[in-house]
């Protein structure tokens, strides 16, 4: 007769894979609260403290951790192993069925203490996880539900053994990972500093993507849950999500989530072509979409609100890629299934946002915090002109130093603010100078640039970007000052009559 040792967290799965090994002559030891479950049931269970001849101990922190048990998922399919055991009066465990606390899931509770966590930290789980994969010529391991088999006579399969021995070694790398990165936050937090703490990823292989950037470049997109959807989203149509559809997408969403009323943000090969807010996303997207209609052909659309029939009718006819929202109504979705090439991607608002930035660069990686936004001790805006903004210029400038951000520098923005609609006219940015950015704005602006107000990512070292504002008809400048010739970029803004706001912050983005 067989053995299979039963002990787990998750329960779901277990009374059906433990009622096929009863019926296949199957022997069932269990411990602690799977014991329970599987008397409950009606099966025959045999308790673990009667193969050990120890009772559970500290609440149960120590049930299995026992040579008897051990010593059964590691003895090998050899004499001298089974003399060892008979020895001991011992028995052999061919089947290991166990799965871990929750502690991934513990931690993730934004009020979760540390004792909370510690209590999470599975020990004899993972010690028999290990002695069974290990022992996977002649031990089976199953570690997650999903692969509890419809016919136990797969457990006789080598191959099948291996593979499940692979999975459990994902398992508890994993699993050592989020302890480590736990224990690691907890002395950054304490010293503030994470210079010198090693960065452990885990990353699943989530979908396999047809190219990369390029058709001649393969690619495939991971994610740290293996049971992670592209974006964290739920696609609802079109075809799969492509690579550079991926970079835009995180690119508009990224970027839409700096607003709190309703904003449209529209991205072209990962460089917004036109944001826009209003009293609603309808309003909002064709105010958009206008910044620049011909960079928003082939574009991906972000909406952070239902995107409704009325958004729908304001995209015209409009191609884009892909429309990327926390929700779509009925009668959008009826109308957008009409255009089958159409990616509709549903997030949720407060789906989980990255927190750090990692970019590959020859012979290492560059880790950084991710920019959304001023943060919370930011200085004051200064503004250091003769000529004071007015109201609705301000709010412009408001809007558009938000709207600048996520412009690849050197990021240079042109707005209009008209009631509570804020939209942006021109944008120039990627380029290796300040002053070509703000020529590119105007040319993508055309007459709108006159009475905009204009948003630059960084300082302007010369005043020469100031004297191309004001050929536009800029009115007034947000800029996070800092340059030497702070002062002669004033006095250029004084001469010529033009607003300007000093903020203190810089959001480069390479």
């Amino acid at each position: 007769m067989k053995t299979a040792l039963l002990s787990v967290w998750n329960k779901e799965g277990i009374i059906e894979l433990a009622k096929k090994l009863a019926a296949a002559d199957w022997r069932l030891v269990a411990s602690g609260g799977t014991a329970r479950a599987l008397k409950e049931a009606g099966l025959s269970v045999t308790p673990v403290a009667e193969i050990t001849g120890a009772p559970e101990m500290f609440d149960g922190r120590v049930k299995t951790l026992h040579p008897a048990i051990h010593a059964g998922i590691l003895a090998r399919d050899t004499d001298a192993d089974r003399a060892d055991l008979a020895a001991q009066g011992w028995q052999t465990i061919d089947l290991v069925v166990v799965n871990l606390y929750p502690f991934e899931a513990v931690i993730a509770q934004p009020d979760v203490t540390l004792e909370k966590a510690i209590e999470n930290i599975d020990i004899g789980g993972v010690a028999l996880l290990r002695a069974a994969a290990k022992n996977f010529a002649r031990v089976t391991t199953l570690s997650i539900p999903a692969d509890y088999p419809d016919d136990v006579a797969s457990l006789n399969d080598e191959k099948f053994r291996q593979k499940m021995a692979s999975k459990v070694f994902v398992t508890t790398s994993r699993y050592d990972n989020a302890i480590q990165n736990y224990f690691a936050a907890l002395e950054n937090a304490a010293k503030d500093s994470g210079k010198n703490t090693p960065i452990n990823l885990t990353l699943y292989p989530i979908q396999t993507l047809r190219y990369g950037e390029n058709p001649h470049q393969s690619a495939a997109y991971y994610a740290e849950n293996p049971g992670a959807t592209p974006m964290g989203g739920k696609l609802l149509q079109g075809k799969p999500i492509s690579y550079n559809n991926m970079l835009d997408l995180d690119g508009a969403w990224n970027a839409v989530l700096n607003f709190d009323t309703p904003a449209v943000v529209v991205v072209k090969h990962l460089s917004p072509c036109g944001i826009a807010t209003a009293f609603s996303v309808e309003d909002a997207v064709a105010l958009a979409i206008a910044s620049d209609p011909v960079s928003a052909f082939g574009s991906v659309i972000a909406s952070n609100r239902e995107v409704n029939a009325d958004f729908v009718d304001e995209m015209g006819k409009l191609f884009v890629e892909c429309i990327i929202a926390p929700s779509f109504d009925a009668d959008a979705r009826a109308f957008l299934a009409k255009k089958k090439n159409l990616r509709l991607l549903e997030v949720e608002l407060d789906a989980p946002r990255v927190t750090h930035d990692l970019r590959a660069v020859v012979g290492g990686f560059l880790r950084q915090e991710v920019d959304t936004g001023d943060p919370g001790d930011s200085p004051e805006w200064r503004i250091p002109t003769k000529k004071q903004p007015t109201a609705q210029e301000m709010d412009a400038l408001r809007f558009a130093w938000k709207a600048v951000q996520p412009v690849k520098s050197n990021a240079i923005l042109l707005a209009k603010s008209d009631d509570e609609r804020n939209f942006t006219v021109g944008i120039g940015g990627g380029q290796p100078n300040r002053v070509d950015c703000v020529r590119i704005a105007g040319e993508r602006a055309g007459d709108e640039a006159k009475g905009s107000v204009m948003a630059s990512d960084a300082f302007f070292p010369f005043p020469d970007g100031v004297e191309e504002a004001a050929k536009l008809g800029v009115t007034a400048i947000i800029q996070p000052g800092g340059s030497i010739r702070d002062e002669k970029v004033i006095a250029k803004a004084d001469e010529l009559g033009i607003a300007m706001v000093l903020t203190g912050v810089r959001h480069f983005k390479h």
